[in-house]
């Protein structure tokens, strides 16, 4: 872990060495290092929420020679229900009548987009971290650091958007495709004899968590710009423009027109 670790600081501050640093934690109570921090725990509680979700949904099926026996399909991240299968109601399958059931829609693509995100989210903070802390002297005098800082809190600021507004679409679709709904379009449950209810679904709270901290993260990375921007240069070049230092003074201009 520690030499990954290192190999992300190395891509993104490849001029940092050894001899270089001097350890400030101080730093961290600035927000410019406490915003870090927000964004690199928050980016746990994303992936986590996430990434680490399974449930069932569970139906009663009565057929023949069986009473309200209970089927489920177990689903989990990256929500691929379309390869889910419920379990057969008996050995027999309700006499041949009852074929594989599988729950609709492929929800992988944001879900893995979401939790992605926050991985590298949660690398990049702490190669930020050990730059803030370590090697701040060094990012300050050099203005290259400060302008890439710039230009990926801004970058991830708008995919922090994209990708939560998209997972959180697609955890609707996810309820809808695991819900109640679900029971007209079951063909096995449309057979002579065989009837079908909805028992229960997992609860989906902690998806909900995720989409508020995704949302969270968001605001935060969006809110960092400025904090961000204000290290860069293009934020001292617009200070010394707006400097009433640097307009000539009245009696200049008088001696000018004279």
């Amino acid at each position: 872990m520690g030499d990954r670790l290192s190999c992300v600081d190395c891509q993104v501050y490849p001029a940092l060495s050894i001899r270089d640093h001097h350890r400030d934690f101080g730093l961290l109570l600035e927000p410019l290092g406490f915003i870090k921090v927000l964004e690199w725990i928050f980016s746990i509680f994303a992936f986590a929420t996430c990434g680490g979700f399974q449930g069932e949904t569970t139906l009663l099926v009565s057929c023949k020679g069986v009473v309200n026996e209970t089927v489920t399909a177990g689903f989990a991240y990256p929500f691929r229900l379309n390869t889910v299968v419920f379990s057969a109601p008996d050995p027999k399958r309700c006499g041949g009548t009852w074929t594989d059931v599988y729950l609709v829609g492929n929800f992988s693509s944001s879900a893995q987009f979401f939790v992605s995100l926050a991985v590298l989210v949660f690398l990049y903070c702490i190669a930020a971290l050990v730059v803030y802390v370590g090697y701040k002297h060094v990012y300050q005098q050099n203005s290259k650091f400060p302008l890439t800082d710039l230009a990926i809190t801004v970058i991830t600021a708008f995919l922090w958007l994209v990708s939560t507004f998209a997972w959180a679409k697609a955890l609707a679709d996810i309820k809808m495709s695991t819900g109640a709904s679900i029971i007209p379009g079951i063909e096995s449950c449309k057979a002579p004899g065989t009837t079908c209810r909805f028992a229960s679904v997992t609860s989906m709270g902690t998806l909900n968590v995720s989409v508020v901290f995704g949302l969270l993260n968001m605001v935060l990375w969006g809110g960092n710009v400025w904090f961000v921007y204000k290290d860069t240069n293009l934020h001292n070049q617009s200070n010394r423009l707006s400097s009433p230092g640097i307009y000539p003074t009245q009696e200049y201009r008088n001696k000018m027109i004279l």
